[in-house]
C-alpha cells in the first residue's frame, strides 16, 4: 500500500511539470484535474479529433506535438499546432462539441487526456481556471491569424525554417523526425518544393535532414532565416503564462 502511494504522489507530482497548462492551474484546480487524468502515449499519426466528430477528450501533451490540419480536396494544410504548452479540445470552451479540423499526433510523445465532463466541471466552478484557458484559446486565435499572413507574404524559405523551430522546441533535443509529407501540410506547398528548401537550410550548414531525420545544427542561423512569425508566436504563447506557475 504504501509502495502504491508513493508511486501515485510520484505521479502527481510529475504532470504539471511537463505541461504548462496544468502548471498554471492553482492548486485546488488541480486536485480537482488530477483523479481524472489519464497517461496516454501519443504514437505517430495517432488521431486526437475529427471535424464534426463529438470531443470526449481533452489531452494535454507533455511531448511531442498535435497538428492540426484542414483536408480539401486540393489539399491538406497545417493550420495550428499544439505542444506541452497548451491542449487540444478547445472548442469545449466555446461550447463547441466537435473540433473544425483533422488533429493528429505528428511528433510521437506522451501526455494526459480527461473526460470532457470533468474538465469542463472544474471550468465551471473555478473563474481563475476559466480565464487561464480562454487566455490559451485567445492565444490559438492568434496563431492562426499570425499564419494566415505569415503564407500569404513570407517566402517558403522563412516560413520552413519558422516551423522548423516550432519543431524544435517541442522535440527533446535538436534531433526529430519530420517526414516530406508533414513538411508540405505544414508549408501548403507539393512535396518537391520542401525537398528544395530542405536542402537550401541544409546547404548553408542550418541543419541536416535525411531521410526524415532532422538534426538542427545551427538554430541561430535558423532563428535568423526565420520570419518574425516565430517569435510574435512565442511572445503569445508566453502572455497565457504571466502568472505564477507552480
Amino acid at each position: 500500500m504504501a509502495k502504491d502511494k508513493t508511486r501515485t504522489e510520484s505521479t502527481r507530482a510529475s504532470i504539471p511539470i511537463a505541461n504548462r497548462l496544468l502548471r498554471a492551474l492553482s492548486q485546488s484546480d488541480y486536485e480537482q484535474l488530477f483523479p481524472h487524468l489519464e497517461p496516454i502515449d501519443f504514437p505517430l499519426r495517432l488521431v486526437l479529433g475529427e471535424p464534426g466528430v463529438e470531443i470526449t477528450h481533452v489531452y494535454f501533451p507533455v511531448s511531442g506535438m498535435a497538428s492540426m490540419v484542414n483536408e480539401m480536396k486540393d489539399g491538406t494544410v497545417e493550420v495550428g499546432t499544439v505542444g506541452n504548452e497548451g491542449m487540444v479540445g478547445t472548442p469545449l470552451l466555446l461550447r463547441s462539441t466537435s473540433l473544425t479540423t483533422r488533429t493528429f499526433i505528428q511528433l510521437v510523445g506522451a501526455g494526459y487526456r480527461i473526460a470532457a465532463e470533468p474538465f469542463l466541471q472544474m471550468i465551471r466552478q473555478s473563474p481563475d481556471a476559466e480565464r487561464l484557458f480562454f487566455r490559451y484559446t485567445q492565444a490559438m486565435f492568434d496563431q492562426l491569424a499570425q499564419w494566415v499572413a505569415c503564407n500569404r507574404l513570407h517566402s517558403l524559405e522563412s516560413r520552413c525554417a519558422r516551423w522548423l523551430l516550432m519543431v524544435a522546441d517541442r522535440a527533446e533535443g535538436d534531433s526529430f523526425m519530420l517526414t516530406h509529407e508533414f513538411l508540405s501540410y505544414m508549408l501548403g506547398v507539393h512535396r518537391p518544393a520542401v525537398s528544395l528548401v530542405a536542402s537550401e537550410l541544409s546547404e548553408r550548414g542550418l541543419l541536416r535532414y535525411r531521410r526524415g531525420a532532422v538534426t538542427v545544427i545551427d538554430r541561430k542561423g535558423l532563428e535568423t532565416t526565420s520570419c518574425e512569425c516565430y517569435a510574435i508566436a512565442r511572445r503569445a504563447t508566453e502572455q497565457v503564462f504571466d502568472v505564477v506557475e507552480r
